[in-house]
């Protein structure tokens, strides 16, 4: 069992930026398939983008729209979400979800490809 840690969700104003960590302690983010979900109040589950193990390749969902961005340092062992010009809309839970095996690329976006999940993150978005 892989357990998943995010931090940095908290409160912030329209048009702050927010970076949002992901941990796994018991295996290297690095040999997994990482990925980022939200899901706001009363909706589903989004997908929001993926980063790939071995050479991290990215992924994004289309509303992402260069706003967020996913990367990963190694030597921390850390996934992050970093968001930008975030508004009302982007409230909700974040979720860091991995999978230790590959993902095809047009599947990143599907929740029930990823093994593990973390508890969530709240990111709340004022106006």
């Amino acid at each position: 069992q892989v357990q998943l840690a995010e931090s940095g969700g908290g409160l912030v104003q329209a048009g702050d930026s927010l970076r949002l960590s992901c941990t796994a302690p018991a295996r290297s983010v690095t040999t997994m398939t990482m990925a980022w979900f939200r899901q706001g109040a009363g909706k589903e589950r989004d997908w929001i983008a993926s980063i790939t193990y071995g050479t991290p390749n990215t992924y994004y969902a289309d509303w992402v729209k260069g706003r967020f961005t996913t990367s990963r340092d190694s030597a921390k062992d850390t996934v992050y979400l970093e968001m930008n010009s975030l508004k009302p809309d982007d409230t909700a839970v974040y979720y860091c979800a991995a999978e230790p095996s590959g993902i095809l690329a047009e599947n990143m976006k599907l929740e029930r490809l990823y093994r593990y999940w973390g508890p969530g993150a709240q990111v709340t978005v004022s106006s």
